[in-house]
């Protein structure tokens, strides 16, 4: 027997469900008059098992379903937006289990994926950095770039200074320098950096006839 603390509303036509053991979870309306809960009066058992064993787990696996159809998530992303609905940790825990199960969510697939969408214009560093901010291991990625053809980041550095208008014969010292500080924030080694701008200068050099 547990006792119902709070039933608080929250958006989508859900509500929270608190316990006094601490434990809480949301339901709909129809869900909560269906299982005959009322704020400040006892649950049994029974009724909190049928919950938690059965109405929550089949919701949070359809949901974790229906965000896997409409764009890939890593495992931790889809953990969060779980915990989000305010299911309890252990509910998100057999959804994100189900979907691995059917290789629905698939850290390594995604960490492959993300890096070949986005090899022409990001550096490995800042694409390593930014599938950790998601929550991939290190290991996982270490494999991915493994089985990729290593984009050429010069030649990107080199598009990119285009893109700034990068000219060395009227830029003075400030300008050179922030323009290696926004290439370096976007993960380029600084040796990569200098060596597209000497490139450049030698180009221009030659265009011009000083070589």
């Amino acid at each position: 027997m547990d006792h119902v603390t709070e039933i608080r509303k929250l958006t989508g036509g859900r509500h929270l469900i608190t316990l006094e053991s601490g434990l809480s979870f949301p339901l709909y309306g129809k869900e909560i008059s269906d299982c005959g809960l009322h704020e400040d009066e006892d649950v049994t058992d029974e009724v909190i098992s049928m919950i938690m064993e059965e109405l929550l787990p089949k919701r949070a696996r359809l949901r974790a379903m229906h965000l896997l159809e409409k764009m890939d998530w890593t495992e931790q992303q889809l953990r969060e937006k779980l915990l989000q609905s305010a299911y309890p940790e252990f509910i998100v825990d057999d959804a994100v289990g189900y979907v691995k199960s059917y290789r629905y969510i698939d850290d390594q697939r995604y960490a492959r994926n993300y890096l070949e969408s986005h090899a022409s214009s990001k550096s490995m560093r800042q694409m390593e950095q930014e599938l950790l901010a998601k929550g991939i291991e290190k290991e996982i990625i270490r494999q991915a770039v493994s089985e990729m053809e290593l984009p050429d980041e010069e030649e990107q550095i080199l598009a990119l200074l285009k893109k700034k208008h990068y000219n060395p014969t009227d830029e003075d010292t400030a300008v050179r320098q922030k323009l290696i500080a926004y290439l370096m924030r976007r993960g380029y080694q600084y040796s990569d950096i200098i060596h597209a701008m000497n490139r450049i200068e030698t180009l221009d050099c030659a265009e011009s006839g000083m070589l």
